[in-house]
């Protein structure tokens, strides 16, 4: 799921590029990616694009007239900038926004069909669409502290979760755990004072390095390839590779469609946190460290 450095570029480029054109058609491939009826997309036609922002990883496009799209592109959501009247691919094509100088289609790869689009009328509406989390570009430390110790929570669920904080997802999760040395299973209560101010530090700089590198590599065109694996990730994507500061392989936490990579001397003190799948077959016999987990693989590949 594209996360804040990603939503960013994507705004970004979307003012830069479609910024004051007018919106000419609006064309929907697919029935499941409109979740809303009133006012009807027919409606966005004829306006301009005065702006793009996000409320944390939904894109929203201000047209004339106080009206609104609002994207969640969930997993496999993506813009495309086209030729205009581009037509919409019949597997992926999700709908076609035609502009005066070019189409932005939005595909979905795969067959679950989770991107949204709805169109708002008026910001107490739009208000509506924001799931609550604090914006850790707009808060100090206290204000950090209260969002992330409110409820006890794992580190990774809180830095996840869009009505604690907004536009984090699994993978800078896993990128801003590494950097500030944290467990993703230790619970907010426990964190020191220094270990909160780290952590805050760490978002922030984790999001925003990678934020300018992603706009960097785009320049002056349009993100076409955006993704959750980057080659230079630390962690994310990265289970059984080198971690980059102390060389230990890099593990993992398998759960539902997600897995969240960590290291051990760097994050847990060495420790090797149970893997929900493999944790119940081996129960009692799971691996407690990286040298019991060397011996355990020795011993089946023998």
């Amino acid at each position: 799921m594209p996360e804040y450095p990603d939503i960013s570029v994507y705004v970004e480029r979307l003012n830069a590029v479609f910024g004051g054109q007018r919106l000419e058609a609006a064309r929907v491939g697919s029935p499941f990616l409109m979740r809303s009826v009133k006012p009807p997309l027919s409606d966005a036609v004829g306006r301009r694009l005065t702006g793009v922002h996000n409320i944390g990883k939904r894109v929203v496009w201000e047209l004339e007239g106080d009206l609104y799209l609002v994207f969640h592109l969930m997993i496999a959501g993506r813009f495309r900038k086209k030729e205009r009247g581009a037509q919409l691919h019949k597997k992926i094509g999700l709908a076609a926004f035609d502009f005066e100088d070019a189409t932005v289609i939005l595909t979905e790869a795969g067959t679950k069909r989770r991107a949204s689009l709805h169109v708002v009328a008026g910001r107490d509406e739009l208000a509506d669409h924001d799931p609550g989390g604090v914006d850790l570009f707009a808060i100090d430390l206290e204000a950090f502290r209260a969002a992330l110790t409110r409820r006890n929570h794992t580190l990774k669920r809180a830095l996840t979760d869009p009505r604690i904080l907004s536009g984090v997802g699994n993978a800078y999760s896993d990128e801003i755990l590494w950097a500030a040395q944290l467990s993703p299973i230790v619970w907010t209560t426990r964190l020191d004072d220094a270990q909160l101010a780290k952590l805050f530090d760490t978002c922030r700089e984790v999001l925003t390095t990678w934020k300018e590198r992603l706009l960097d590599e785009v320049g002056d065109g349009f993100p076409d390839k955006v993704t959750a694996f980057h080659p230079k990730m630390a962690m994310h994507g990265r289970y059984g590779e080198p971690c980059p500061r102390c060389g230990a392989p890099v593990q993992r936490i398998r759960y539902a469609d997600n897995e969240t990579n960590y290291c051990p001397p760097c994050q847990t003190g060495g420790k090797l946190l149970a893997d929900r799948g493999l944790s119940r077959l081996l129960k009692k016999d799971w691996p407690k460290t990286l040298d019991q987990l060397e011996a355990l693989k020795k011993g089946s590949d023998g």
